[in-house]
């Protein structure tokens, strides 16, 4: 057996734990010698804590987003370049990383967040450790606190990431643009995006009950010439209120478990309004669907979205509570060829620069290479 170790942050749905359920799919599509598990760091060490951390985050940022954009920028974005101590996670958990180590005694470690990615890179640099690591990064920048010069490989979103990696002092045959990895179970398509009298949009972003979504909602004025589906994931709230709406072009759809049926949902709409969260934009970067951003939350999402609006990847809907019938606006750029012919063109050279290899065989070769698990 192959044993890997998978390391997110805070238990809570997040895009560090899609990523990591996506690549373990992905692995046992391979075979069964792989023996995956996904642990989280601040549980491990201290138990129940981690629950009231996962809801001081949401209700910090919910009650006091300025204050946490802020922070966040400052404390972990505002050099990207510098390297940077971190004593105080040091402090709070080298020790319980170096004991479960030795306790799970992996072959191989992926972390998708950064914390953990810190800490390793700590321990390889002491010599506590000699696992190889691998950085697998969700979102479309790098914030200070991943680890760098000890971590074996690194996965990132786009080829102006790696360059980023590479000024930065990695080696450029140890990072692969991967995009940000998505679920095996979303297939490529063909999304060519044809002039009609009614289009089918999709709305997300409410899954985690915080952000600007039923605020979008209720702003709305559908004229019929859009149908909209709002994702409301785990949000029963949300998704009682928009059924209460009554309205024949919005329609509620809970929690869809099955990634078949989300990539089947895919396949049948023209456009995604949502966050700029970064696996759900992998996704629809994968499967070519036009992105529409409403509204981002502070700090890691800011920044993705400044990146993404750089690289001419999404659209941006501002001012759109100031802006009556903001739907015009959509159906402008929808049925604007210049504009679908210049994000087609933004498409193909993001998914020119994405490895052909998959990270799933990328992973199994690694472990080969290194005679590891045999």
């Amino acid at each position: 057996m192959k044993r890997i170790l998978f390391m997110p942050f805070l238990q809570m749905s997040s895009g560090h734990h899609q990523v990591v359920n996506g690549i373990i799919d992905s692995l046992q599509e391979i075979n069964d010698l792989f023996e995956c598990e996904k642990i989280d760091i601040l549980s491990y060490s201290y138990g129940n804590v981690e629950r009231f951390i996962s809801k001081f985050y949401l209700k910090w940022i919910y009650l006091f987003p300025n204050f946490y954009s802020w922070l966040y920028k400052k404390s972990a974005y505002k050099n990207e370049y510098e390297a940077k101590r971190f004593y105080f996670y040091e402090w709070l958990f080298l020790y319980w990383m170096e004991k479960l180590i030795k306790e799970k005694n992996p072959q191989l470690i992926i972390c998708t967040h950064a914390l953990p990615s810190y800490l390793l890179n700590h321990l390889k640099q002491k010599g506590s450790i000699s696992v190889p690591v691998i950085n697998v990064y969700t979102d479309y920048f790098i914030n200070q606190i991943w680890g760098m010069e000890c971590i074996d490989y690194h996965f990132v979103p786009t080829k102006e990431i790696k360059e980023v990696l590479i000024e930065r002092g990695v080696k450029s045959d140890h990072i692969l643009v991967t995009g940000i990895p998505i679920h095996p179970r979303y297939k490529e398509q063909d999304k060519v995006l044809h002039q009609k009298d009614k289009f089918s949009i999709l709305i997300s972003g409410g899954n985690l009950g915080i952000g600007l979504i039923k605020t979008f909602v209720e702003t709305l004025q559908p004229s019929g010439k859009i149908n909209y589906t709002v994702l409301c994931g785990e949000n029963n709230k949300l998704y009682n209120w928009i059924k209460q709406l009554n309205n024949p072009f919005i329609n509620a759809v809970p929690y869809i478990s099955s990634k078949e049926e989300m990539n089947n949902l895919y396949d049948r709409v023209d456009a995604i309004i949502t966050k700029p969260g970064g696996v759900t934009i992998s996704e629809c970067l994968f499967k070519r669907i036009p992105i529409f951003i409403y509204h981002e939350l502070p700090g890691q999402e800011e920044i993705n979205l400044q990146n993404l609006k750089k690289w001419g990847l999404v659209y941006h809907l501002e001012c759109w509570r100031d802006t009556p019938n903001f739907e015009e606006k959509i159906l402008k750029v929808l049925h604007c060829d210049k504009l679908q012919k210049l994000l087609n063109q933004q498409l193909n050279t993001y998914h020119q620069h994405l490895s052909k290899e998959k990270v799933s065989l990328f992973i199994e070769k690694l472990l080969a290479e290194n005679n590891i698990g045999k």
